[in-house]
């Protein structure tokens, strides 16, 4: 070969070379403007879908446009893909050719996504929807509703725009608020009007119902459309009970119909739930180092990339999934569908605790320790160590160490001083009958949800996310107000009323049970020069008039 040909091939070859770094360039530049909504994708609409956009297009244009801008359209995956049901299936019906259900269920998104959807499935979030039977709901369907329809006040609203006579919906506070995050038992439309959920349909292992009657009580529309009963639907809870037996919604997180992977990495998508006042972890976000980095620095996290590998494609701030979900380049880039994961404290129940977990991903409660080691399937101290893996990316094992023993020593405090006695002293009122059974009908019951649940869940998310003015101010401080100014003394006078109807052993026990407490070291500063006191007897005067 002479020396003019080689020059020639390694010219050829440069050639080459640059063009192929040039078309790489190009193409992930391109692609980087597509994520970012900055170019059009380019999307491939598949055959058995093709009418279902045409249509949209025209009737639902914000639909199509959705989906039009997903990661789904650009790899052609289309409306029957998702929608597609099958004949038996509750909530499927005929529409123009496809057999299709309104309601996208996890077990529907386990077809592609099976790995996901299983971890998703043990999670706490997809089991929200037990708020239903908890503490919480009596508040929305009692307290502040009613389980039932009632007649409006006055004649007020009596009627509709038809003249019929309409009762108000005592769930209502329910439906619009707790089940719109939470969940709801997702319900067909009976054709008298009542709703047919899960527990009506009793679906098999399939997720098609086995109770045939019910299935033909469901109303449909001229065209053969079950339709879904507006107490639980539109729903998008995390934990939603679905009509095939799965719980929870995929589109809690990945909003429907584009499943942004870019929402779902910002902070201010969970904060359409945590937030407020028994759980404001997004508050408590944007307050702490945390948060202040991230609204400094999120345009340079590229929140927009196909992989968000922490350490690898951003390192300037964490989110909520940074933290919680994301994966990082200590565990090889994996992402996790369960936020529970890398917890080591629950800090929702009335007294925090160890998140060791079962098999089945419950929390054990068992105390024993002998008892409580054959049932730990995954240990609190392996869920505080993959999250430690996250934090040393960006701090030393030293501070994190350091950063947990506050965080230990915080909820032991809250736990034995506050928690603790409070769960004794009303215990002992329910035991000895000082205090009814219905939840939330006297004053001290509002007293000490306000304590756990309000203050003290504040109090504990503070400091689980470095936040101190939650920690403290919108926390323990109130938590110790609570206890001590409006917690004792209302359990004293119940005790007081409780001794004058006869009740003297009861009202004596609890009387002890808050002496005993209070002349703990830890309460020494509000009993010193200080006598412990029953209410004072009402003059005669005063008796009278009751």
């Amino acid at each position: 070969m002479t020396l003019n040909t080689k020059r020639i091939v390694i010219a050829v070859l440069c050639a080459a070379f640059l063009v192929s770094l040039l078309f790489v360039q190009w193409t992930e530049t391109a692609r980087r403007q597509e994520e970012a909504g900055l170019t059009k994708a380019k999307i491939h609409v598949p055959a058995a879908s093709k009418a279902c956009v045409d249509c949209h297009s025209k009737a639902n244009p914000g639909i199509t446009h959705q989906w039009q801008d997903s990661t789904h359209a650009r790899k052609g995956v289309g409306c029957v893909d998702c929608h597609k049901a099958e004949v038996g299936d509750a909530d499927g019906y005929k529409h123009y050719g496809a057999h299709i259900a309104v309601v996208v269920t996890p077990r529907d998104c386990a077809r592609c996504h099976k790995h996901e959807a299983e971890e998703f499935a043990s999670s706490h979030h997809a089991k929200g929807g037990n708020i239903l039977a908890s503490l919480d709901n009596r508040l929305a369907e009692v307290a502040e509703g009613n389980r039932e329809p009632f007649p409006p006040f006055g004649g007020h609203g009596a009627a509709d725009s038809k003249g019929k006579k309409r009762m108000v919906n005592g769930l209502a506070s329910a439906n619009s608020g707790c089940r719109q995050c939470h969940g709801s038992k997702v319900a067909l439309q009976a054709k008298d009007g009542s709703p047919i959920n899960v527990d009506d349909l009793k679906p098999g292992k399939d997720g098609k119902p086995t109770n045939k009657a019910a299935v033909d009580r469901i109303a449909k529309t001229d065209s053969g459309q079950p339709l879904l009963h507006a107490d639980s639907w539109p729903n998008t809870g995390i934990g939603r009970i679905n009509l095939d037996g799965s719980r929870g919604s995929c589109t809690a997180c990945h909003s429907r119909h584009d499943f942004s992977p870019r929402r779902a990495r910002r902070p201010e998508n969970c904060g359409k739930c945590h937030l407020g006042p028994d759980h404001p972890q997004k508050e408590i976000y944007e307050e702490s180092k945390h948060g202040v980095a991230y609204r400094d620095l999120k345009a340079t996290m590229n929140l927009d990339s196909e992989t968000w590998i922490l350490g690898k494609d951003y390192s300037q701030a964490p989110t909520c999934a940074t933290c919680h979900m994301s994966g990082h380049t200590r565990n090889g880039g994996k992402v996790t569908h369960d936020p529970g994961m890398r917890i080591s404290w629950t800090n929702r129940p009335p007294s925090s605790l160890r998140m060791d977990t079962t098999k089945d991903h419950k929390v054990i409660k068992v105390t024993d320790p002998a008892k409580r080691k054959p049932l730990i399937h995954d240990s609190w101290q392996t869920k505080r160590q993959r999250m430690t893996d996250v934090c040393t990316h960006c701090h030393t094992k030293a501070y994190v160490g350091n950063f947990y023993k506050q965080y230990d020593a915080f909820i032991d405090l809250f736990n034995n001083k506050f928690s603790y006695p409070g769960k004794a002293i009303m215990g002992a009122l329910l035991k000895h009958k000082l205090r009814s059974k219905p939840a939330f009908d006297e004053e001290i019951e509002w007293t000490w949800f306000y304590l756990w649940h309000h203050e003290g869940r504040r109090a504990r998310h503070g400091v689980s996310m470095m936040a101190p003015d939650y920690t403290h101010w919108h926390g323990m401080y109130e938590v110790a107000e609570r206890f001590y100014l409006e917690l004792i003394p209302q359990a004293r006078e119940l005790a007081h009323e409780g001794r004058k109807a006869g009740k003297t052993a009861g009202a004596d026990a609890v009387e002890k049970l808050i002496n005993d407490i209070l002349a703990r070291p830890e309460h020494k500063w509000f009993t010193k020069d200080r006598l412990p006191s029953a209410p004072a007897e009402p003059a005669a005067e005063d008796e009278a008039k009751h």
